[in-house]
Parts: structure tokens; sequence; C-alpha cells
């Protein structure tokens, strides 16, 4: 017995949530640095203020997708109720953030936000799996990139069409503009909407359902023997984490390489009470059973965790100074409240509705072509080095219109991000795993982003002070190596 096969309405009806959690991401994405240095902050302080959203990530969506993965609340479903809850409170964030009256609040709402949004949008990535044979994953993840996609162009372009209709985009210092302010707002709304529409218009397969279709329920076995494994692995990241504590003064870093030191040996400390708990029965707790599946992780996924280790450092750069970068470079001015500046970040807006807007329309024609003409691995790495150029094509480009041919190759390489990976992990990984595992694989979504979060500030303090476009090279160059070990992935995929 098989499932049945989804019409295209019905791949549109699966994944149209997205559109809305992708709204508000794109918001954050272009606007977030906006708000924190319209409330004061630097440039060199940017990066450990987008700290927070990565590190919800990386907390939040393995503990979603474990839990999901033993959900079942009847007419309810598994991963539904999350999307909705997710989808309130992160709702509720998008209204508060234009009320931040410093930078501790808005930094607080960003974790709120970021929190919820990936309560949220963990559960999609296995909902598509949950729902679709697997000769139709491919079709699924395409449609799922093009509604991010979508909801990335409406929620990047607001601010710009907003101005345009003679809504303030300059405020005062400490304050923030009213075209962001009324974006957020009708984010917030957009999000909730959208997220309904998931909930109510998709039904769940049940357990019973599931089991009739071939998928063994597995929960109860770990990927790996946290026994037989023994705590040795433990105690290397502990030593791993204590090491690049004591570095951090030694090498006068910023302070926020504290935390990538702290989460190194906390995960230590982690593994070790797992191991623990699995030495004395209880190797089916929620911290057991995690640990153990991310220690045994396939070994396609862990090549796929290379790829988008670096393939992420790149997009996180782009998306934490491309305001400072267009602003200075393109603008001739830092002053975060001049005119200028804002009307850089409204600039960036577009220049984001454009690399989505690509996203959305190229995973839905040539991708899927290329795919099917070079293999997944080749299209990958195409892709990824379009990427490449785009990026690179900021430290020699002066005008800020020839920065839209540049967002065509980061919209080649963000759909293929978005759903090439997926697409190659969805019909390898274990059914009843899918929610866990897929939340294990943004561990690597997210730790680039933490060590951007934790080192881009004193690499651009002490190498290129004054001078972020220099940024855009570094994410130029980590696109290059994501597409050179693309490439290793052809034997598998």
């Amino acid at each position: 017995m098989d499932k049945p096969r989804r019409s295209f309405f019905g791949l549109c009806r699966i994944s149209v949530g997205f559109f809305g959690i992708q709204i508000g991401f794109a918001l954050q994405n272009a606007n977030m640095s906006r708000v924190f240095q319209s409330l004061g902050s630097s440039v060199d302080d940017l990066a450990a203020l987008w700290m927070a959203a990565p590190l919800t990530g990386l907390l939040v969506q393995p503990i979603i997708g474990h839990l999901s993965d033993r959900t079942w609340l009847g007419r309810f479903g598994r991963r539904r109720p999350y999307f909705l809850a997710g989808a309130v409170l992160a709702s509720l964030a998008l209204v508060g953030m234009p009320q931040a009256q410093g930078l501790l609040a808005a930094a607080l709402l960003l974790w709120l936000l970021d929190g919820s949004m990936n309560v949220a949008m963990e559960p999609f990535r296995a909902f598509v799996g949950d729902s679709l044979r697997s000769d139709q994953h491919a079709a699924g993840y395409a449609v799922q990139t093009a509604f991010i996609g979508a909801g990335a162009v409406v929620g990047s372009i607001f601010p710009f069409v907003l101005s345009h209709f003679g809504v303030a985009n300059v405020a005062s210092a400490g304050m923030i503009p009213d075209t962001v302010r009324i974006s957020f707002y009708a984010g917030a709304a957009a999000l909730l909407i959208a997220v309904l529409a998931t909930v109510l218009g998709n039904r769940e397969y049940s357990p019973d359902e599931m089991a009739a279709f071939g998928h063994e329920d597995d929960h109860a076995h770990p990927a790996v023997d946290l026994v037989a494994r023994g705590w040795t692995p433990s105690l290397v990241w502990i030593a791993g984490g204590l090491v690049v504590l004591a570095l951090v003064p030694r090498l006068h870093l910023q302070k926020e390489v504290y935390l990538l030191g702290a989460l190194l040996a906390g995960y230590g400390v982690l593994s070790l009470v797992a191991w623990g708990l699995a030495r004395v029965g209880r190797g089916q707790t929620m911290l057991a059973s995690i640990v153990g599946d991310f220690s045994g992780m396939p070994a396609l996924m862990k090549r796929l965790a290379v790829v988008q280790f670096f393939s992420w450092s790149a997009l996180f750069v782009m998306w934490i100074y491309s305001t400072p970068v267009v602003a200075q470079v393109f603008y001739g001015t830092s002053d975060t409240a001049s005119a200028g500046y804002q009307a850089a970040g409204n600039w960036v807006g577009v220049l984001f509705t454009c690399y989505n807007g690509v996203a959305a329309l190229f995973s839905l024609t040539a991708l899927p072509w290329l795919a099917r003409t070079m293999g997944s691995a080749r299209a990958h790495a195409l892709c990824l080095l379009a990427g490449a150029a785009g990026l690179g094509s900021f430290m020699v480009l002066h005008d800020p219109m020839l920065l839209i041919a540049s967002e065509i190759g980061v919209g080649m390489a963000w759909a293929s991000i978005l759903g090439m990976p997926y697409t190659i992990l969805a019909s390898s990984l274990p059914q009843s795993k899918l929610g866990v595992y897929m939340g294990l694989f943004n561990v690597f979504v997210v730790v680039p982003q933490l060590l951007v979060s934790t080192l881009m500030g004193s690499i651009l303090k002490l190498a290129f002070p004054g001078q972020p476009v220099w940024t855009m090279a570094f994410g130029a160059g980590a696109l290059v190596i994501a597409a050179g070990f693309s490439m290793r992935l052809r034997p598998a995929a």
C-alpha cells in the first residue's frame, strides 16, 4: 500500500504555511540590522546581536523534531499543532518588535521571534515527507521552495513599497521608521493566516495508516548505542570547548567567542549525561535519543552537512552585512539616522526581493531540469558557484542598480540550498524519525551562523576595520568551498 498521489494544488496546500513563515524570516533578515543600528548598535556589534537567532534554532529544532515524531493528537494530527503554536507566538513577536525601546528589548524579541518561527518551521520539512510518496518528494520540496521565495519577496519588498506610498521612511535617532513598523504588523497577520491555511486544509496520516504504508516504528532504537560508544567522545567535546574559552583572552578575541566555547563544552556535558542515562537503562529519554541519533547520522547526511555548513556561513554573512555594505559602498554613508542609510536599507529589501523572486521561479523551472540533466550534486554545485559570483560582485560594482544582476546568482544558490539537500535526504531517512533527523540536519544550518556571529565581528575589527564589504568576499569563498564538497556527493546522490 502506498500513499495517494497529490495534485499540484494538493502540494500547495501542504506548504502554503511556509509562505507566511518566510514573510516573517524575510522581515527579520532584511530589517533587523537596520532596527539594531537605529537603536544605537555599531556595525561591529551586529553579529553578536544576531546570535539569538541561530542559537534558538540550534536548541529548538531537534527538540521539536523529536517531539513531533512522537505526537499524535487525533484529528489535530502530528505536525500541525506545532505549526499553529509557533505561528501564534511568532505573530506576537512581530507585533512587539517595532515597540522595542532599546537594544536589549529588540534582542529578546528577536530570540522569541526566531524561536517561535523555528517551532512552526521545523515540522514542515518532515510534513512533506509524511504526506507524500517518495516519487513526489522532489516536487513537494520544489513547491515548498517556491512558497519560501514568494514569501520572502513579499516580506522583503514591503518597506520599499510603503515608502513609495508616502509612509515615512526616516525616523528620529533611536526610533524605527514607520515603513518598518507597519511591515512587521502586516507580516504578523500574513504569517498567522498562511499557517492556518495549512493547518485547516490538510489531514495527517495516523500511526496505523503510516504502518500500512510500510513505515516501521523504530523510535526505540537510537542510531548509536551510547553505552558501547563510551564517555570518551563527550570528554573530547568538553575539552574542545575549554580550549576555546581559554584562547579568547589570550588571542584578544571578541567576547562573543565565549559562547562558542560554552556550546562545545555544553554539548559534551549533555552527551555525557545521555551516556549515563543509557547506561542505567534510560536510553529512550529525549536527551539520550537525540544524542544517539546525532552521533549515528547516515553517511549521506554527514556529507551533506559539510555542504550546508559552508553554504549557510555565506548566507548569514549576507543577511547581517548587506545593509551596512550597501549603505557605505553604494550610498556613501554609515550614519544610521541619515536619509541615505534608510534608502540603502530599502534598497537591500529590493535586492532581497530579487534573489527570493529568482529562487521561487528557478525552483519550479530550471532547477528540476538541471537536476535531471546533470544530477543533483552537480546541479547543486553549479548553483552554489552562481551564488559565489553574485556575492563576489559586491567587491567590484559601484552602481547599486547593477546589484540586481548579482542577486540572480544569489537566487539560484538560495533555491538550490532550500530544496536540493532535502530532496536528496528525504528518501534515505527512516520515516518514523524524519522529524528529528530534519531537526538535527538544521544543526549544520545553525552552527555556521553561530560561528559567523561569534567570529566575524572579531575578524572584521582586526583585519578590515570600517570596511564591511570584505564580508562579501568571505561569503563568496564559502560558497565556492561548498560547491567543491557538493561534487563529492555524486556517488551517493
